[in-house]
């Protein structure tokens, strides 16, 4: 996983579950279980409390009614790369919630701005007027 990540999740804090893959893999894929739930309780781990605010309030899908984060890994054939998998796949969202989205303010347009939009609706209507019936004068 990657160095300059501002949370580390610690493996102690997830939980695992070992589940046969979907999809094709012939006679191997009814015999192993290659694919892994990940499960992440928010709440209940070591992150800031502002973090965790945004991660639940975030309406992933993936929450469940009781906070957890529940991720599933199956794209490669071995437990242990779906795990890494998955763990890099958790540190990359709890990543994307870390820092607090800039505020945006408002602002106004400039004079140039607003009259260059009442002549582009000026030519437009010009145009859309001169498509009418021919009249005869």
């Amino acid at each position: 996983m990657a160095g300059d990540s501002l949370y580390r999740i610690d493996e102690r804090q997830v939980q695992w579950t070992a589940v046969r893959a979907q999809g094709a893999g012939g006679q191997n894929v009814n015999k192993v279980s290659s694919a892994v739930h990940l499960r992440f309780d928010i709440a209940a781990s070591a992150l800031p409390e502002t973090v965790k605010a945004r991660l639940l309030a975030s309406g992933d899908s993936r929450i469940s009614q009781d906070g957890v984060l529940v991720l599933k890994a199956q794209q490669y054939r071995t437990q242990d790369a779906n795990r890494q998998a998955a763990l890099a796949r958790l540190q990359a969202w709890i990543d994307a919630h870390a820092l607090e989205p800039k505020l945006r303010r408002p602002t106004r347009p400039t004079r140039a701005a607003r009259q260059r939009r009442l002549e582009g609706k000026a030519e437009r209507s010009a145009l859309k007027s001169s498509r009418g019936p021919v009249r005869d004068v």
